[in-house]
């Protein structure tokens, strides 16, 4: 796909909107008219289908079949099915990706297994090494992996401590030879800055360490081609750019080669070689199955396949181009047209480093997101005062942005934003 010439008139626009070949995805999801929706990077829309794939669920497979489902239906095979369809959107093989559990609740498995194998292969290496703007969860979780092993380990001197990259300390620098996990989110939640996968997993590589990407923004929005980064484990939600539903199980994907070797300690009965067998002790299946845990949501899980199918007949080549066109739109609109206002662009402009959302920051960010979501025009805010606008090309036409940016520079300039109700910190956003 060529990217149409960045002209910012809503008449060129709309010439490139007919000229989109990526236009008829639209209608492949259920969309209010009245609405210009830029929050699919935190919760993906209605995919076409879905109600009456989750009714069929319901009313045909679980009140007609029953029990007799679980094989009739192929629900027990679900989350590999699954797996390795999603496996296509990401670089993966068949047989190397698992749809379950929380994005979470994967990390958690993923740290857990890339230290057990460090513990056997480097046992001095103790450090978990993720970034300090990373999304909170990831943080958490490996804190609280570190304070168990700890715990667990008072009487010995193998402490684990979580390590953080900052504006004080850069990526290369803490890569060294303690580092046993480096854990990074491909795209960053807050400002869209994206990492160059294949250069930063040979550097983790090359120092010792393994690697864990995070593809919550990143999976469906950008290409991305583990195997071609040699990347080790990678873990991301299917709620937002693949547009599964709200709370959709996640997926953990694991490189073929720590196949036989990798071991997470949620060992439900899910992921034993034998599950109906009902041993009195854990054998761990031989595959990526191993990485479930207990029994799966499948009314839930059945849905995120309509959103996987629809990914799947994109072509992830032209949502890139319209990705990176309708995020240079959007930026120099704002630039043009709000740019007396004080936003401050926080997301790059460079297109090898920019995800498929734009971040502005601004003192009364909050106010003015509850100010949009009140013309009809969907972002979200995030902390510190950031206003974060998620571009996703399968339904955004080049016109929603110019009007999504009119809409703005007229909160702006006519400081619409400035009431109490849109203030109120105790509002959902």
């Amino acid at each position: 796909m060529s990217t149409p010439a960045l002209r910012t008139s809503r008449t060129d626009l709309q010439e490139a909107d007919k000229n989109d070949a990526l236009a008829p995805f639209r209608e492949r999801f259920s969309l209010p008219e009245d609405l210009i929706y830029l929050d699919g990077n935190s919760l993906g829309p209605h995919p076409v289908g879905a109600a009456e794939r989750a009714a069929q669920v319901i009313n045909e497979e679980w009140s007609n079949g029953l029990i007799r489902s679980w094989n009739d239906a192929g629900w027990f095979e679900m989350p590999s099915r699954l797996g390795d369809k999603l496996s296509k959107l990401i670089g993966g093989n068949a047989g190397e990706t698992v749809v379950t559990d929380t994005t979470s609740l994967n990390l958690f498995k993923a740290i857990a297994s890339a230290v057990r194998i460090q513990q056997q292969d480097a046992p001095g290496r103790r450090v978990i090494l993720t970034e300090r703007d990373n999304f909170p969860t990831d943080i958490y979780i490996a804190e609280g992996i570190s304070d168990f092993l700890n715990s667990v380990n008072a009487e010995t001197n193998e402490h684990y401590e979580v390590r953080l990259i900052d504006e004080d300390l850069s990526l290369e620098q803490a890569l060294d030879d303690s580092v046993a996990v480096l854990a990074l989110s491909h795209v960053n939640y807050r400002t869209g800055a994206m990492w160059d996968m294949d250069a930063v997993t040979a550097a983790a590589h090359t120092a010792g360490a393994l690697v864990i990407w995070d593809l919550a923004h990143a999976a469906g929005a950008v290409p991305v081609d583990l195997n071609g980064a040699n990347a080790d484990y990678a873990v991301g939600c299917t709620y937002k750019y693949l547009n599964g539903g709200p709370g959709s199980p996640a997926f953990i994907w694991v490189n073929a080669r720590h196949q036989g070797r990798f071991w997470q300690p949620l060992t439900g009965w899910w992921s034993h070689a034998a599950p109906f067998e009902m041993a009195d002790s854990y054998t761990a299946a031989n595959d990526v199955r191993r990485f479930l845990c207990g029994t799966q949501p499948i009314t839930s899980m059945a849905m995120v396949e309509c959103g996987l199918d629809v990914a799947l007949d994109a072509d992830m080549g032209m949502v890139r181009d319209k990705s990176l066109a309708l995020t240079d739109l959007f930026i120099t609109l704002v630039d043009e047209r709000c740019g007396e206002f004080g936003l401050e662009l926080i997301t790059p402009t460079n297109h090898a480093e920019r995800g498929s959302h734009v971040s502005f920051r601004h003192p009364e960010g909050y106010a003015i997101i509850q100010a949009l979501i009140g013309r009809g025009v969907i972002g979200d805010y995030r902390e510190p005062e950031v206003l974060r606008f998620g571009i996703t090309p399968l339904y955004l036409s080049y016109t929603d942005i110019w009007d999504a940016v009119e809409i703005l520079r007229d909160i702006l300039e006519t400081r619409a934003w400035d009431v109490p109700a849109y203030k109120n910190r105790n509002a959902v956003t």
